[in-house]
């Protein structure tokens, strides 16, 4: 291979790059779109905080359902094809929820919603870990960095448009076909990975490798702490601590900074340390953090344990995700499970904390947080094996255009 040619298929790469990390910041700022116009979508509906939360669910039920379907989507029509086609539907569906008159079409709504981010999500990690297998160095962490940006531009848009008044109707119209635009362009220059003609096409149903549940795992515990805090920090500022209604949502706004500066920088950290080490190091710093917010006599402490925990578990859900695709026969069930596993820690993280909060108190809800966060320290090592350095024992990549019947991760 020529060096004009291994020059240019590195500029394809950078530029492929690029291009994920827009679908995933796209990705996100629908999310941060949707999150901060729940009142709104709950008044329109005219439900309560019980079928609310009811509601919310079905986000997460959508996701769980629908994520191992992306890797037959993939095989059909191919990679590039199939993120283009799955992110506009994520896109397109913001406009739902806020169209939804009562609790039935709004849980229909969230149902659409959950699934088609959850079959993007799978198709734009999975394009992720080619990329970054490809490069031979750490992008996982800063792709998911670019998440957490299209959520706080997404967010930040919302809170405007909630403090102007905006129907929500017509803001998530508006933000839908500005996203959909933006999702469309950024997919033209991801990679166009295709099975090959008479490659078998991947289970429409299937349960994830016994590997793919072990990361999962730990995923399990970081999303679960990450959860815990997003929705509660403030609640446990105010309530335990005493602390004023501004400075408590300011330290869920920090914890979201602190979570997308960490994940933007972890690239640096992994390349050098390598998967096991940073998770652990990490889970030692989470745990730390989680003591400090038991143990903290005032506001400015809470605040410093909930920095150390966003710190610890930043990488914690792209470093899963990355293990996951280079493990097992088939990357995209693999991803699938993590995912999947990882949503459903989302989702009951909120309710958990509150319940044991209602039955004893908001530190004791903190301590298991504590406790999951150690978890990282003891269940780092399911990463090792599922590295960048491991998988490359198995030899060099063929060349964009013929890598089908080679690379299974093409296929997700």
């Amino acid at each position: 291979m020529t060096i004009e040619v291994v020059v240019s298929e590195r500029r394809k790469l950078i530029r492929a790059r690029y291009a994920v990390a827009a679908v995933f910041c796209v990705h996100g700022a629908v999310t941060g779109s949707f999150a901060t116009r729940i009142p709104w979508v709950q008044d329109h509906a005219g439900v309560g905080a019980g079928l609310l939360g009811i509601a919310l669910a079905f986000p997460a039920i959508g996701a769980s359902l629908a994520m191992p379907l992306a890797g037959t989507v993939s095989h059909r029509f191919g990679a590039r094809a199939a993120l283009r086609g799955l992110l506009a539907l994520w896109t397109l569906s913001l406009v739902l929820p806020a169209l939804s008159p009562h609790v039935y079409a709004l849980c229909a709504a969230l149902f659409v919603y959950g699934a088609t981010a959850g079959m993007a999500d799978v198709a734009m990690n999975a394009l992720g870990v080619e990329i970054e297998d490809r490069l031979d160095r750490s992008i996982m962490s800063g792709l998911h960095g670019m998440w957490s940006v299209g959520a706080l531009i997404g967010s930040a848009a919302g809170t405007l448009a909630a403090h102007l008044g905006s129907d929500a109707r017509l803001h998530h119209l508006i933000a839908s076909a500005v996203l959909t635009v933006l999702g469309l362009l950024a997919c033209r220059h991801v990679l166009d990975l295709r099975s090959a003609p008479d490659e078998a096409p991947p289970p429409r149903f299937a349960l994830p490798p016994r590997s793919a549940l072990v990361i999962g795992a730990i995923g399990f515990c970081g999303v679960f702490a990450e959860g815990a805090s997003l929705d509660w920090s403030a609640v446990y500022l105010r309530d335990g601590l005493g602390t004023s209604a501004g400075l408590a949502a300011a330290s869920t706004t920090a914890f979201a900074l602190t979570m997308a500066v960490a994940r933007l920088a972890g690239d640096r950290v992994v390349d050098r340390f390598g998967p096991v080490r940073t998770v652990r190091v990490g889970g030692v710093l989470a745990t730390a953090g989680g003591v400090l917010v038991v143990l903290a006599p005032d506001p400015l402490a809470a605040m410093a344990g909930f920095g150390c925990i966003g710190l610890g578990i930043a990488v914690v859900v792209p470093l899963a995700f990355a293990a996951a695709g280079r493990s097992g026969s088939n990357p995209s069930l693999s991803i699938a499970g993590v995912a999947t596993i990882t949503y459903t820690s989302g989702l009951i993280a909120p309710s958990a904390i509150g319940g044991i909060a209602d039955l004893t108190s908001l530190v004791v809800s903190f301590a298991l947080v504590t406790v999951l966060a150690f978890g990282l320290v003891a269940g780092a090592g399911v990463l090792r094996g599922s590295t960048r350095t491991d998988a490359a024992v198995a030899g060099p990549r063929p060349p964009d255009g013929r890598e089908a019947a080679a690379q299974p991760v093409a296929r997700s």
